[in-house]
């Protein structure tokens, strides 16, 4: 089934540092970009023996990652780094809605991180997030490996190499549309039936399950609307309310070690409260 697209939807897929969205850093990055026409790009453009793109990440590489992806410090020592690839990217990524697997938990966080610490506002605003998980663990809980054989019939051998994964991706996202629309099921909660449709902003809706202010869900929304707190000794109170009693949270949250966005999406709130 060809995808139901308004604007370009950019799947891509991260090989990293480690697993701490705040602190670890890209190694590999592949992207699918699917026109509205259906046609497809990809970065790197050509697979060959130096298919993989490379990013040296400043950082040391954890061995765990390494025996994961196969991507060693030695590896990336000539690669360029994000700073260098960042305004490229960011054309490549401009006006399109963003998917992958597992990507609003881990690969859409972490690249924003990275967009931040090359000055680059990477805005969310207005984006469509496609989280081909999302579905796969409503519908069949699996890996994507399992996913591939399971909704393409294929085996994946590069798993864990960025390019092969972010393809593969792509193909469960298009077998899936096939198989789901118009499937009712369970939202998780035991009690809202939902059916699929081959469409963005709906799937998009699927992995709102709890409404993020920022990426890593420090910051939520009430049912009052108010962005409150998820953690700490303020948690579940509205920022708004917080801010004013103890300015000096801020300051604490800014300091601390919480990832770049949860920072700038607490400094936009108040700034926000300032000009009000």
């Amino acid at each position: 089934m060809k995808l139901h697209l308004e604007r370009p939807l950019a799947i891509f897929d991260l090989e990293t540092t480690g697993t701490d969205v705040g602190r670890d850093r890209i190694v590999e990055i592949a992207l699918v970009k699917v026109m509205p026409d259906g046609q497809v790009n990809t970065w790197p453009a050509h697979r060959g023996p130096e298919h993989r793109f490379l990013i040296n990440p400043m950082i040391p590489i954890a061995p765990e990652a390494t025996m994961v992806h196969g991507i060693s410090n030695e590896m990336v020592q000539s690669a360029p780094t994000f700073a260098e690839v960042a305004p490229r990217l960011f054309a490549f990524l401009l006006d399109c809605d963003l998917g992958g697997f597992n990507s609003n938990r881990f690969d859409i966080p972490l690249l924003a991180e990275e967009f931040l610490r090359a000055d680059i506002d990477f805005s969310l605003e207005g984006r469509n997030l496609i989280d081909v998980q999302v579905i796969f663990h409503l519908m069949e809980p699996r890996t994507l490996r399992a996913a591939y054989k399971f909704y393409c019939n294929k085996t994946l051998d590069d798993a864990h190499e960025a390019l092969p994964d972010a393809l593969a991706t792509f193909e469960v996202f298009e077998a899936m549309m096939d198989r789901y629309e118009g499937v009712e099921m369970d939202d998780g909660k035991g009690n809202l039936i939902i059916p699929v449709r081959n469409d963005m902003k709906h799937i998009h809706a699927l992995g709102e399950r709890r409404k993020k202010a920022d990426l890593a869900g420090h910051l939520v929304y009430n049912d009052r609307g108010e962005v409150v707190f998820s953690f700490g000794k303020y948690k579940g109170q509205p920022v708004a309310e917080v801010l004013q009693k103890d300015p000096g949270y801020f300051s604490w949250v800014q300091n601390a070690e919480f990832p770049l966005y949860t920072k700038k999406v607490l400094a936009d709130l108040r700034q926000s409260m300032k000009s009000s």
